[in-house]
């Protein structure tokens, strides 16, 4: 029983001198450790100062460069304003008063510089009085009537509906110019599509274009108007694309390329244009017509107004 406990006591001692000789190198391994990153901590600190101090030597080099290359290109605009005749004046610096440039090809300051001969001096004369205008002309008074819309006859080529209004329908009419224009229409709910295909129509052609829901219309189909119906005004019988709209007793001189919006012509116009007893498009009671053709009319409406 001594014997193995003293087999045990050797074999514990044993043990604690391996424990401790590895603790020991434990401790020297760590040490060791952190002398390296300590090592390693100055020689980036030495790489970052290196570098750093670098990039400074680099930019105060350029800094230089762009200031050099500033000066000489004054010293060139100088050259040349003073080659053109332009004086130069310097202006004083706090902490060091520049002096006047002196540059080649004075010529042109020194030209400036030779004293002038002194003007004589005019002796005022006495001023004629005006007579007074016996009466100032009246400014003329703008015209605004029917003669300032351009109104023609087209024909509607393609028709459907605008892609993001039910109640719009989206025309290329053909007005007897090279290409048809796009016109948006609010008939949906007056006029069939199938009726707006191929149709003759009057469309009046100076309106400023304007979007209609993210579309671009470039004229107005006049339509006779009343608060329950709608009816398209109906060309002569022979009209084609292009014929023009004219009324009776007004020279047709229309504003191009379209109404000015601040002048409030179509606005000042409309409540004149109406349709008679007899269904025909009027202006204060003179009928508008193609040359040669006929009267525009509706097809039922009587006295109602024309939009």
């Amino acid at each position: 029983m001594l014997a193995k406990f003293t087999r045990f006591n050797l074999q514990l001692n044993r043990l604690s001198r391996m424990s401790s000789c590895a603790l020991d190198r434990i401790i020297a391994n760590n040490k060791a450790a952190e002398e390296t990153l300590a090592a390693l901590k100055r020689e980036f600190s030495s790489i970052k100062d290196e570098v750093i101090s670098r990039k400074i030597t680099e930019i105060q080099k350029e800094n230089d460069d762009l200031r050099k290359q500033v000066e000489a290109a004054k010293q060139q605009l100088i050259q040349l304003e003073v080659a053109n005749g332009k004086k130069q004046i310097s202006l004083p610096n706090q902490n060091n008063p520049v002096q006047s440039q002196e540059v080649p090809k004075v010529e042109a300051v020194k030209e400036q510089e030779k004293p002038q001969p002194a003007k004589k001096e005019k002796a005022e004369k006495p001023k004629k009085e005006k007579a007074p205008a016996a009466e100032k002309a009246a400014p003329a008074l703008e015209v605004i009537d029917v003669g300032r819309l351009d109104m023609r006859i087209g024909k509607i080529v393609e028709v459907g509906r605008h892609p993001d209004a039910d109640s719009l329908y989206l025309e290329k009419i053909d007005c007897g110019e090279e290409n048809p224009r796009t016109v948006v229409s609010g008939l949906v709910k007056h006029v069939p599509i199938e009726e707006m295909q191929n149709r003759m129509v009057i469309v009046l052609c100076n309106l400023k274009p304007a979007k209609m829901r993210g579309v671009l219309s470039e004229a107005m189909v006049m339509c006779a108007s009343s608060p329950d119906k709608v009816e398209i005004m109906d060309p002569p019988q022979g009209s084609v694309p292009g014929d023009l709209v004219s009324c009776d007793g007004i020279t047709r001189n229309p504003d191009q390329p379209f109404m000015n919006p601040k002048k409030k012509v179509f606005e000042t116009v409309a409540p004149d244009l109406k349709v008679n007893d007899d269904l025909i498009g009027t202006y204060k009671g003179a009928k508008l017509f193609v040359e040669g053709k006929g009267p525009i009319k509706s097809q039922t409406l009587k006295n109602v107004n024309i939009k």
